[in-house]
């Protein structure tokens, strides 16, 4: 299929012109709104010519997304010195750089509330909207690629619109996607979505074919991505939680398939999702961000039955498989625009188990998520706020250490705080898994340190906690030291004490 066969709504044939045109539409200063959400999804051709224009035409954008770009698009911006500002959620080792240099003004962003924020007037209205399609029908919806991320917002809020057309995206994903779009406040009656497999919207994006003011070609695939495979420790940390969820169903406190669940990104979050196929559970249901691996495994194996996200972020195997069958897989999962698949409203009424993964927690079960030694931020705090703050559980998991052994995960104080202990619910390392619920600081503090601290660290934080409790106080602390480790660390390259 060529590029114009996708476009179906053949008066829009006319609006097909080079990268190199639609660049005359965005203008030095722009908010410039992109489709892209986890690295699947993003316009490509668009924003490499806008990274190549700027190098010889200096101008800035503040640049808004769904969540991370592939394809090294916001690394390139950043060398090329495109972006002023940026928002919600980045990845991209060059454009963190930029952003711990203070060279981008970054606005951390919990995923769920851009878009309402833009609708409402908080953040700067969108001049310019590019995002990536599969195709447009013949009534001129505009059907997403691999995610849907920002792009009905965007689309909705801009001045101006540009079609990406991504002909290296297999068209079989049209159909897939439940565009709903919230309206604006004060007249917004409730979602009306009450199971993870309902469907509410529709198939692809609304537009008037007269806001698209350029339609351009795209033939650059998305980003390969790779995935780290299980080993002994994410195992461990899989085993902690089917045995703990073992006991809630037996206790009567969750049902046989737990209900709707949520992973977080990454290799560590897969190969926990990934534990769930050796488990007794079956007719398990997603309702999440980004479907990986895990998902469509646990999908084969008859452990899940059905899965809502906003992103597919797959391995090039397991995308192989996936979109080379996909008549077995499009009945089993739905993309949600992120304010639907994110929405604090669903996640309550759901009732979500969340697992997102934390950088860092401290004894009394505060969670960082962002900031690496409590200054430099990692990549965001995409949506685990969104489905921490109101998960019917709140789980976070990671290993007790990192770097060796150099850095303990498990520390007197986060040195940034993502997600206050009155969100968190149950803490898992290698070493154990800590159930919070329901306890005061003070008990918190002792289970988290003799249950998921590495051993090497246990006796450190055990030493601080009792001198800190002589000093009294509801969450006590020692504030000479409560970031000493940190700085140890920064100082001689490890937390340990000599």
């Amino acid at each position: 299929m060529t590029g114009l066969d996708r476009i179906r709504f053949l008066p829009l044939h006319d609006k097909v012109v080079s990268a190199e045109k639609a660049l005359e539409l965005i203008h030095d200063g722009d908010v410039v709104g992109m489709s892209g959400f986890g690295g699947a999804g993003e316009a490509k051709t668009m924003p490499l010519a806008l990274a190549e224009y700027a190098k010889t035409h200096p101008m800035k954008i503040t640049l808004a997304t769904g969540a991370s770009l592939g394809n090294r698009i916001d690394g390139k911006l950043s060398e090329s010195g495109a972006i002023e500002r940026r928002y919600p959620y980045q990845a991209d080792p060059i454009l963190r750089k930029a952003i711990n240099a203070g060279e981008v003004m970054y606005i951390d962003q919990h995923l769920s509330e851009m878009a309402d924020n833009i609708r409402h007037k908080n953040l700067a209205g969108i001049n310019v909207a590019i995002v990536a399609a599969t195709a447009i029908t013949e009534d001129g919806q505009i059907i997403p690629t691999a995610s849907c991320g920002n792009s009905a917002n965007f689309i909705e809020m801009a001045d101006r619109v540009i079609i990406e057309i991504d002909t290296t995206i297999s068209p079989v994903l049209e159909g897939v996607h439940d565009i709903y779009v919230p309206k604006t406040r004060p007249n917004r009656g409730p979602i009306p979505l009450i199971q993870s497999s309902d469907r509410i919207g529709s198939i692809g994006i609304h537009i008037a074919p007269e806001k698209i003011a350029a339609i351009v070609m795209n033939e650059i695939p998305d980003t390969s991505f790779g995935m780290d495979q299980p080993d002994e420790d994410t195992l461990a940390i899989a085993k902690h939680l089917i045995h703990f969820f073992e006991q809630e169903v037996a206790l009567g406190r969750l049902p046989e398939n737990l209900g709707p669940l949520q992973s977080g990104v990454g290799s560590v979050a897969n190969a926990v999702f990934a534990g769930f196929e050796h488990s007794s559970f079956s007719n398990l249901q997603m309702y999440s961000e980004v479907l990986q691996d895990c998902t469509f495994q646990l999908i084969d194996s008859g452990k899940m039955t059905f899965a809502s996200g906003c992103s597919m972020t797959l391995t090039d195997a397991c995308a192989a498989r996936v979109l080379g069958n996909f008549d077995q897989y499009k009945d089993k999962i739905v993309l949600r625009p992120q304010e639907i698949s994110n929405n604090p409203e669903l996640i309550r009424r759901l009732g979500i188990i969340a697992i997102n993964t934390a950088l860092e927690f401290d004894i009394y079960g505060n969670v960082n998520s962002t900031h690496v030694t409590g200054t430099k931020m990692m990549n965001g705090i995409g949506g685990s706020g969104d489905f921490t703050r109101h998960a019917h559980i709140a789980i976070f998991v990671t290993k007790s250490y990192a770097k060796g052994g150099a850095i303990s995960s498990v520390v007197p104080m986060v040195g940034h705080t993502d997600h206050t202990d009155h969100d968190v619910d149950i803490l898992v390392t290698e070493q154990g898994l800590a159930d919070l619920r329901g306890l005061a600081p003070r008990e918190r503090a002792r289970k988290i340190i003799d249950i998921c601290a590495h051993p090497d660290y246990r006796d450190a934080l055990n030493d601080y906690y009792d001198r800190a409790c002589q000093q009294g106080g509801q969450t006590p602390h020692l504030l000479r030291e409560a970031l000493s480790w940190h700085a140890r660390f920064e100082e001689l390259g490890t937390m340990k004490i000599a």
